[in-house]
């Protein structure tokens, strides 16, 4: 796909992801905006999408995402990054009403939605996508941050399956504009606050094992959110803590998002289909990392999970 060819007189363009956005997410929007006013200098070109956590603040356009989703003329063309449509949140009606769509993603779940879809499921993230995508010669300090910011954020810091020889190659060529990359590693992937550390600590303590040992499943609720004052945010990076454990094909992490409704991770081995787990419920990712949202109450919602891992794990057992 040639970005800029897609983008022909276009006036106005907009760019989004999904809702609760990640880096690798928050990395390909702004990326996407960096490169795009690089290329049409004519160009409106607007970003949409929840506030991202502070930890991206330093990225290049973070100060201008527009959080607040108001009425908006149509697009000429409207960018969805990292997700379909229908994850969009309060920018699903901008895409809805552009006169061209684009979907960019890497996620196996999404069919394509746009009148033009870029969906590579072997890709690492959504940002090597955007890498691949580019004119090499319009990269800079503060664009190759962007994109660096997104893959060490789905391959987690390089170390998932997803990661490839060419992710490497692509990461070396990033980190020679110089930004101070050991840095934006601690502080955006593996520094936690004191809240999260406290979050994280009980969703540990409190876990289950279950199916003979090799799946674990962990709760936080709306009581003890409440008690810590934590929000979504700070849920982030239990599951991977919870898959870290010896002996675990298939890790859960739940967090309650209403009355009986969870917000649902799922992280796993080559053992169990995680994607194909939470599509079951609505929901999807990747194979060996997913999600979905679920409606009833706690042990609802394991035994109906347990039902589709279980019959995973037996047909991988042969």
């Amino acid at each position: 796909m040639n970005l800029i060819q897609e983008c022909e007189n276009a006036k106005r363009i907009g760019i989004s992801g999904h809702v609760r956005p990640d880096g690798d997410c928050v990395g390909a929007v702004l990326s996407m905006q960096m490169y795009l006013r690089k290329c049409l200098p004519e160009a409106e070109i607007k970003v949409f999408l929840e506030k991202p956590p502070e930890i991206f603040c330093e990225l290049k356009g973070y100060d201008e995402i527009d959080s607040e989703f108001p009425e908006e003329e149509s697009f000429d063309v409207f960018f969805s990054m990292d997700c379909d449509a229908e994850r969009m949140g309060g920018a699903e009606k901008y895409f809805r009403a552009a006169k061209k769509t684009i979907n960019i993603d890497h996620h196996i779940s999404n069919s394509g939605g746009g009148d033009v879809n870029y969906i590579r499921p072997e890709v690492g993230s959504t940002c090597e996508l955007v890498y691949d995508l580019i004119d090499q010669d319009k990269l800079d300090r503060d664009l190759a941050m962007a994109i660096y910011v997104g893959m060490i954020h789905d391959t987690g810091v390089f170390q998932y399956s997803n990661t490839t020889p060419a992710t490497m190659e692509k990461g070396a060529k990033l980190i020679s504009f110089g930004f101070d990359f050991p840095r934006i590693i601690q502080e955006t992937f593996y520094q936690k606050t004191y809240v999260q550390s406290h979050i994280m600590g009980r969703a540990l303590m409190e876990s289950i094992r279950f199916l003979n040992n090799r799946c674990i499943v962990s709760a936080i609720d709306r009581k003890t959110m409440d008690f810590y004052e934590a929000g979504p945010k700070d849920m982030e990076g239990i599951v991977n803590q919870l898959r870290n454990i010896k002996g675990i094909c298939c890790a859960i992490f739940m967090y309650q998002t209403g009355v009986l409704e969870y917000k649902v991770s799922l992280r796993s081995d080559e053992s169990v289909n995680v994607a194909e787990v939470a599509s079951y419920f609505g929901g999807g990712g990747h194979k060996k990392a997913a999600g979905c949202i679920m409606h009833g109450t706690f042990y609802d919602c394991v035994n109906n999970l347990s039902l589709h891992i279980e019959k995973q794990l037996k047909k991988s057992e042969g």
